[in-house]
């Protein structure tokens, strides 16, 4: 099997990154000052299953740069799940004025939404080719 090692990488740095964003998010406080109603239970929702997607990451990443065939199937995977959160995070976004509470605060949201859709389309594409024999 082909090594996207780039791909591996940016799965890697993704998981390491989501992991520090919940630990900032529960240490330093990175809520906006006037949250929309149901922020915290919306947020609050989200620590289990993107722990699981960031093992799904890391574990994928290194297997892709092991060369493991199991790395593209737990890439897959974990694809999936990164589009789901940018989609879910993006639609409460929207629904709850998020993007309009100044630049501050939207850019890193509008970040990290197109990072997740983004980065989960490109190992959609790129892992879900067919293996040539």
């Amino acid at each position: 099997m082909e090594k996207p090692k780039a791909l591996a990488v940016l799965q890697i740095i993704t998981g390491a990154g989501i992991i520090c964003f919940w630990i900032a998010f529960f240490t330093v406080g990175l809520a906006p000052e006037n949250p929309p109603d149901g922020y915290f239970a919306f947020e609050h929702s989200f620590p289990l299953p993107d722990g699981v997607l960031c093992l799904g990451l890391i574990a994928s990443g290194i297997l892709l740069l092991k060369g493991s065939p199991k790395g593209r199937t737990l890439g897959l995977i974990s694809a999936g799940g990164l589009l789901f959160l940018g989609l879910i995070d993006f639609s409460f976004n929207i629904q709850n004025g998020m993007y309009a509470m100044g630049l501050g605060e939207s850019l890193p949201n509008m970040f990290i939404n197109a990072w997740c859709v983004g980065l989960g389309t490109a190992m959609a594409v790129r892992l879900g080719k067919p293996i040539s024999c």
